[in-house]
């Protein structure tokens, strides 16, 4: 009989984020895969819990991977966790949660602390629709390429950043985007210097030049505004009236569907249409 594999978040910057639920799941839980295990064992001294930890990380995923899926099928529970926040998402953990289900193992992911969505609640940006873009590339080239395929994205967009790659990122944020797109820098979520920094990318590039930044990022960046829409002329609608009755429509009905079509008010398109007769 196979065993499971828990997904178990970890507190973003707060010790005591950690739910009743994860701690009972890393108590009970035969081993635990940690992305850095000298991290994971100080939440496990804070919690008071003793666990036999592997390591699981980018460098090494393919040789482990195929370790914690063969000691799950001979029947033990993983509990899966990385250095902060939900495993599995702009995570080596994403590659297991395949293998374990290319395997037919069953996967729990258990809610809790995720610093995309606990900045993008606290942004004050559009939260209705939006993309989560993880890292961006440390290769200027291939940054760009990415930015520049996000540039008419009306989404709100959510990146993560470290400090001493965000003022490249906030020039080519700015220079791609326009300086006069909003962002918001959340910075040292949950942790006791939280700060969210509401701005443009062009006040953004000048603050941090002047202050270099310090702590982890997220950047919840504004999607691109809709264009306008042009409004029909009167010509327009004059055209539509009379191409709809040449197709056999009553005045009532082609002034009807005009108005429908262009987005206009019936009377101002009756109006049009009694000064174009046909």
């Amino acid at each position: 009989m196979s065993g499971m594999l828990y997904l178990v978040p970890t507190p973003i910057g707060n010790l005591g984020d950690i739910s009743h639920r994860c701690r009972e799941t890393l108590e009970n839980a035969d081993f635990i895969a940690a992305e850095d295990t000298r991290v994971t064992l100080k939440l496990l001294n804070h919690l008071g819990i003793k666990k036999s930890l592997v390591s699981y990380y980018e460098h090494n995923k393919a040789f482990k991977g195929d370790k914690i899926v063969d000691r799950i099928l001979a029947g033990e529970t993983c509990a899966l966790v990385s250095d902060a926040g939900s495993p599995a998402i702009s995570d080596p953990g994403e590659d297991l949660v395949k293998q374990c289900a290319a395997a037919g193992i069953p996967v729990c992911a258990i809610p809790g602390p995720c610093a995309a969505i606990t900045a993008l609640s606290i942004s004050a940006q559009s939260t209705g629709r939006f993309c989560f873009e993880g890292f961006l590339s440390t290769a200027k080239k291939s940054r760009r390429e990415h930015l520049e395929s996000l540039k008419n994205e009306h989404r709100t967009m959510i990146f993560y950043e470290a400090p001493h790659k965000l003022l490249a990122t906030l020039t080519d944020l700015a220079e791609v985007f326009g300086g006069e797109r909003p962002i918001s820098l959340c910075r040292e979520l949950t942790k006791l210097h939280e700060e969210v920094v509401r701005t443009t990318l062009a006040e953004a590039v000048t603050r941090y030049t002047e202050t270099p930044p310090k702590g982890e990022f997220v950047l919840v960046v504004a999607g691109a505004p809709a264009a306008e829409k042009e409004s029909p002329s009167e010509q327009d609608a004059a055209a539509r009236v009379a191409q709809l009755l040449s197709q056999g429509l009553s005045r009532k009905d082609a002034v009807k569907q005009t108005a429908l079509e262009l987005e206009l008010p019936k009377n101002v398109v009756y109006d049009i249409a009694l000064k174009n007769p046909e």
